[in-house]
């Protein structure tokens, strides 16, 4: 078989453009910390998990899991209001950004080892989208099986009605 030089010429520009195409950072709002926590704490639920782009089931423990951010660049969870989803977690949150332009909320807390699994008292997760109802955040977590995966959360605030949350007991 005879491959055309024009052919594959072509195809190895496309190869080099999108190869070389990078994605810019998302940039959040300039209120992106009022956003967050509103003006005195604001609070969210998952609507949506994805584990490594897998969709995950919402029930239980993350069915019911909410997250106060506070103005005063404090938060809290609720788990431990929850039977048998563990403690709660409060700690300290900023919004940072790396040298690549993406931003992060920093937590910050003694808790985190324990309650992660890590050895640092900080986690990063990345912010991929903000409005005033809807916040996402990426980020890497080793699971029980000790294999790290890219969870993707889809937090909206508490109020807002999620049709299918629970779309595996349906």
């Amino acid at each position: 078989m005879k491959t055309c030089p024009f052919t594959l010429f072509l195809f190895l520009v496309v190869m080099l453009v999108s190869c070389s195409t990078k994605k810019e950072p998302y940039q959040i709002p300039e209120n992106a910390t009022e956003l967050i926590a509103g003006t005195s704490g604001k609070t969210w639920k998952i609507a949506k998990r994805h584990n490594d782009g897998t969709r995950m089931n919402m029930a239980g423990c993350f069915l019911s899991y909410k997250i106060t951010y506070l103005p005063d660049m404090t938060m809290k969870d609720n788990n431990g209001e929850q039977r048998e989803c563990g403690p709660s977690l409060l700690a300290n949150w900023k919004i940072t950004q790396n040298k690549e332009g993406h931003y992060f909320i920093k937590l910050q807390s003694n808790q985190i080892p324990e309650l992660m699994g890590i050895e640092k008292d900080y986690k990063y997760f990345q912010i991929t989208y903000l409005s005033k109802d809807s916040l996402e955040l990426r980020y890497r977590h080793a699971q029980f099986s000790g294999q790290v995966r890219t969870i993707v959360d889809l937090y909206v605030q508490e109020d807002v009605a999620v049709l299918n949350r629970d779309f595996h007991h349906k």
